[in-house]
């Protein structure tokens, strides 16, 4: 899939920007504390997340203004600042009826919408969200994170990262810590993070009329499970589904025990776990993995850099289902696939 980039204005005249993926009916997804487009396409894990959903729709992501490729405002973030973004995004979906899913943060977001809108929301979706943001963190936590992200910004997004994403691979935690620092600043993130805490929306949710989903995995160490007991709880006939995990990064952990259901939810056709299809050239690099060519070799061979090498063998691998490089190797030597590129 191809990710296309746009932007709009929103009513206070700050760009938005926004990416589109797939075709069909929109679903627009509202992000959690940070975000930046493009990086986190770059990121093969979260890219094969959103891919996911985005098999038989629209899926519509944005930053929101000072992160990613949105600039910066001047405004104190805001639940009625991040509704008049959202709204801006929803202008440039050419229908007034859509789906909606919110993860961590954006899950207050998005049923703050639903509640506002409910004549826009079709389906609704949250996912790792809370009611109360005082309540999903004891007070002297909130103040030693806090401090820390405004103080030491790259030591903050570390310790963030491993507690949002326990379950994934130290490089993984890496790749998403680096990103989030380019994403924002240490004002921007620091401003973000303490919305989060403040946000509530109990008096939103018996406002909401869209059939909704509560999802959120177990032992989530960033918003516990009494969170998403509580916004099911508040929303009228919402149905909850908590699922085995620690990661509060949707693209973390077990990724299809979320895809499946949120599919479900939206009426969307189940997909077949699995083996997929690679593209020509994946299977020109999964040749050269089974040759034991490592990214570098693999660059050289086919005329990329060493990046690009590497963001296709963990494109091969998240679209496999594999863990490792040994795992693509038998697996290409499995299929009888065609010669490798020559020397």
């Amino acid at each position: 899939m191809q990710q296309r980039l746009g932007r709009v204005t929103a009513t206070d005249g700050t760009e938005i920007a926004y990416s589109s993926v797939g075709e069909g009916r929109p679903v627009v997804y509202v992000s959690g504390w940070l975000s930046h487009l493009e990086l986190s396409w770059a990121l093969p894990e979260e890219r094969a997340f959103y891919e996911s959903i985005a098999d038989g729709c629209r899926l519509v992501r944005y930053d929101r203004a000072g992160c990613g490729l949105s600039p910066a405002s001047g405004r104190p973030p805001s639940l009625e600042y991040e509704l008049e973004q959202l709204s801006a995004v929803a202008s440039t979906l050419g229908t007034d009826r859509f789906d909606v899913i919110g993860s961590s943060m954006g899950a207050l977001v998005a049923a703050a919408w639903a509640a506002e809108h409910p004549e826009s929301v079709r389906r609704l979706v949250l996912y790792g969200g809370w009611v109360s943001g005082p309540d999903i963190a004891e007070p002297d936590v909130r103040a030693h994170l806090l401090g820390l992200v405004e103080s030491h910004w790259g030591l903050g997004s570390d310790v963030l990262t491993d507690i949002f994403a326990p379950d994934a691979t130290a490089v993984m935690r890496r790749q998403v810590a680096r990103y989030q620092r380019a994403s924002s600043t240490a004002e921007t993130a620091r401003s973000l993070l303490a919305m989060s805490y403040d946000l509530d929306v109990g008096d939103q949710l018996p406002r909401v009329e869209a059939k909704t989903l509560v999802l959120h995995r177990a032992e989530d160490r960033a918003a516990p499970v009494a969170q998403a007991e509580a916004l099911a709880a508040g929303i009228r006939d919402a149905e909850l589904r908590v699922v085995p995990g620690r990661s509060h990064l949707p693209f973390a952990g077990d990724v299809h025990s979320l895809v499946a259901p949120i599919r479900r939810h939206l009426g969307l056709r189940t997909l077949r776990r699995g083996p997929r299809a690679l593209t020509p050239r994946q299977n020109e690099v999964a040749a050269l993995v089974s040759e034991g060519c490592t990214n570098r070799e693999i660059a050289t061979r086919l005329g990329i850099d060493e990046r690009s090498a590497e963001g296709h063998v963990e494109r091969i691998r998240m679209r496999l289902g594999f863990s490792s490089r040994a795992q693509i190797a038998a697996w290409y030597t499995a299929q009888g696939a065609a010669p490798s590129p020559p020397k």
